[in-house]
């Protein structure tokens, strides 16, 4: 695997890794925007965006958009999160000529007022349909009560009443404060020529507006609380707790993230031993998030509504334990072992690669091969975690839950 960088005089940086030994190539736009950027009154904006972005524009309609896309068969989509707006294909790479130049033109979608009328009564469908998603609520409320006051308290889709009351033109103006060249990286991961990139990217990106985003970052300070969502029609209870980790930028996210491993992982971890295993609960994981300048722990729970407060002591336990002594030489290697698995799985495809290519470079303008992660992972050690631990303490500063209870026991 090779390396290569350019930027564009625009401002467009592209990151590529090249892989001669694969038969494809995947390449997505990084666009630096989301949920924690929008003022309320655009709340739900972003994601909106990424759909009106599939619904033509100045050289495609709609349905050249899916019909191309199609006809390479390329496999494709886009995301939107609190931080990042992904849009992405990977094709095998006769096709990469075509495939780059839709994915860089819907960027710019005509954002007809026909097309947005329509599009948001999808957008309606969709929040509601979510609304009906205990576990999704309950991240939501989460996310509110934890980040209250932060940019991370934002929700990704907005809700009914803000993209009820969001027009057409605020949209535009979003995308034109937003959509700017030094505010997107195009990575490409997989077998390709750069220097085709480069002449694809010059053709079809080279016009777009420069300029980037003034985005704050400062760490977030959480107060932390309790915020109960009471549904009595539902039969299990949907808790979600969070704590502060570390930042993206942080050296201690390694750490961090083999920590949630080891702690609360689906498989093999303490949690899964004393709760999933025995059939305590449905469901419970502990899970690492890294955004741009904070971070946070999160604990996932449903059980049933009676042993709600034996299952949070129990987990309780685990975290004070665990914050108390550590874990044990064993528990990290076979956490090391189980990461380590995921990342060369994961970059046997150059889909795979893309994620850890342009995330990497969006967060922290750095590449890091296979070979670094695994070093990386490799030199982990016991006193690593034991100063992740220190610095942010597994625990619950933040509870949200919903279910037929109208109250937590926490104590």
């Amino acid at each position: 695997m090779k390396f290569h960088q350019h930027i564009l005089s625009n401002g467009l940086t592209i990151v590529a890794e090249s892989n001669p030994g694969v038969h494809s190539v995947a390449l997505g736009f990084f666009v630096r925007t989301g949920a924690r950027d929008e003022a309320p009154e655009v709340n739900g904006v972003s994601h909106f965006l990424e759909h009106m972005a599939f619904k033509g524009t100045d050289r495609f309609t709609a349905d050249d958009v899916n019909r191309i896309f199609d006809e390479v068969g390329a496999e494709y989509n886009a995301s939107t999160s609190e931080e990042v707006t992904l849009f992405y294909g990977a094709i095998l790479p006769e096709y990469l000529p075509q495939t780059f130049e839709l994915l860089a033109s819907i960027l710019f979608p005509t954002l007809r007022q026909e097309d947005f009328d329509m599009e948001k009564k999808v957008i309606l469908e969709e929040i509601s349909m979510y609304q009906d998603q205990p576990m999704h609520v309950a991240y939501e409320a989460g996310m509110l009560k934890h980040f209250s006051g932060h940019p991370l308290g934002t929700s990704i889709l907005g809700t009914l009443e803000s993209v009820g009351a969001l027009t057409a033109e605020q949209m535009r103006q979003y995308h034109v404060d937003h959509y700017r060249a030094g505010n997107i990286t195009l990575a490409v991961a997989g077998n390709f020529d750069f220097d085709q990139i480069v002449e694809l990217a010059e053709q079809h990106c080279n016009d777009w507006p420069s300029g980037t985003l003034d985005r704050p970052t400062h760490e977030a300070k959480p107060q932390g609380g309790i915020s109960i969502v009471t549904q009595d029609s539902r039969l299990q209870q949907n808790v979600v707790q969070m704590t502060s980790a570390p930042a993206a930028q942080d050296e201690l996210r390694f750490a961090a993230e083999i920590l949630s491993v080891i702690v609360g992982d689906d498989g093999g971890s303490r949690i899964y031993w004393e709760l999933v295993d025995p059939g305590l609960v449905e469901f419970a994981e502990l899970g690492y998030y890294d955004y741009d300048g904070t971070g946070s722990y999160m604990t996932w729970m449903s059980c049933q509504p009676e042993t709600t407060a034996e299952n949070l002591a129990r987990i309780r336990d685990i975290y004070e334990k665990v914050n108390q002594d550590g874990v044990t030489e064993v528990e990290l290697e076979q956490a090391k072992n189980k990461v380590a698995s995921r990342v060369v799985l994961q970059s046997e495809r150059p889909m795979g690669r893309l994620s850890s290519l342009g995330s990497n470079w969006v967060y922290r303008q750095e590449y890091q091969s296979v070979e670094n992660d695994l070093a990386m992972l490799k030199g982990l050690t016991l006193e690593d975690v034991r100063k992740c631990l220190d610095a942010y303490p597994l625990g619950a500063s933040t509870t949200a839950a919903v279910g037929p209870l109208s109250e937590l026991q926490l104590n």
